[in-house]
């Protein structure tokens, strides 16, 4: 909770959640999930809620002498463990595409540096995922990009581009892309997330309609359901996808890509486990085949934040 006490000290001084967030690198939003965790896990409020301020309440003002102690005793535990030895916790949301590739990869490397850091896999969607990030619940989250501008203090750093393409049943007879979506049955990926949005606004720029048999979150249970001939579907060509059963057809001339990233705040402090970690991750993800369909990307000096 060490990170939720700092927060709670910033408030006290500054007298608003704005102030304070403005000075941690943290949306007001962010700042005030963490003021309730912090109360939540001490069992009482600290801070009398106005409209424009946050003024410290008896709990709060008994608290605060103990926090600032708390904080500077971490402080100072961190400044003797020495830069020899590196130990703690990383926090990293992670779509599920690519628990299983992507993130063992990139874990195989990080752990070789820093053995001792114990990190915790997250699991959600993109929009759950950019949502723990945005009020401090993670540390970092590999998604989907949003189609929407991120708020100013976090930032996107891309990993890879996956082609995303049509998969049929290995039995359906051949017939044009266009013609096999407007004809069968159609699995799709779910509107509420980033990647269904895409594959959304693709069929109505392209003027397709689909029949639309079932809606889910989840690549591999949609390429289960198609090769089991239940539908087609609108897939990204996964380095890992198993091909069993399945056809999967490029768009012709119009592709669509899904672009998988990294969102936290950035710049990740230098040196820092959090670096390492997005380091490991590009590195991961630019051994990716040309081959395979999948063209990974990363640039470490570059830090991009969405507008």
């Amino acid at each position: 909770m060490i990170k939720e006490f700092k927060t709670f000290i910033a408030v006290a001084r500054d007298g608003t959640f704005t102030g304070a967030g403005a000075q941690l690198g943290l949306t007001q939003s962010a700042v005030s999930a963490q003021i309730k965790r912090l109360e939540e896990y001490l069992g009482v409020t600290l801070f009398e809620r106005s409209a424009r301020a946050a003024a410290l309440n008896a709990h709060g003002r008994e608290m605060l002498p103990q926090a600032e102690e708390l904080v500077a005793m971490a402080e100072r535990m961190v400044t003797t463990a020495g830069a020899g030895h590196v130990s703690g916790s990383l926090r990293i949301g992670a779509i599920a595409s690519v628990q299983q590739d992507l993130l063992v990869r990139a874990l195989g490397r990080f752990r070789a540096v820093y053995p001792d850091v114990r990190v915790r896999v997250v699991p959600g969607v993109s929009l759950a995922l950019l949502g723990q990030v945005d009020a401090g619940e993670v540390d970092m989250a590999m998604l989907i990009r949003p189609p929407f501008a991120l708020p100013p203090e976090l930032g996107w750093q891309p990993l890879m581009r996956e082609p995303v393409m049509l998969a049929v049943p290995a039995a359906l007879p051949d017939a044009p892309w266009r013609e096999l979506l407007a004809s069968q049955p159609f699995i799709r990926y779910d509107r509420a997330s980033f990647g269904g949005r895409a594959v959304d606004v693709f069929l109505k720029k392209h003027r397709i309609t689909v029949h639309d048999a079932v809606e889910l979150d989840e690549v591999d249970a949609i390429a289960n359901m198609v090769r089991h001939g239940l539908g087609v579907a609108l897939l990204p060509r996964l380095r890992r996808l198993d091909m069993t059963g399945l056809r999967l057809l490029p768009l012709g001339e119009t592709p669509l890509w899904r672009e998988i990233g990294l969102i936290g705040r950035l710049p990740f402090e230098a040196g820092g486990v959090r670096e390492k970690m997005a380091e490991c991750l590009a590195s991961a993800a630019n051994e990716a085949p040309p081959a395979d369909g999948l063209r990974a990307f990363h640039n470490l000096s570059q830090r991009t934040v969405m507008g």
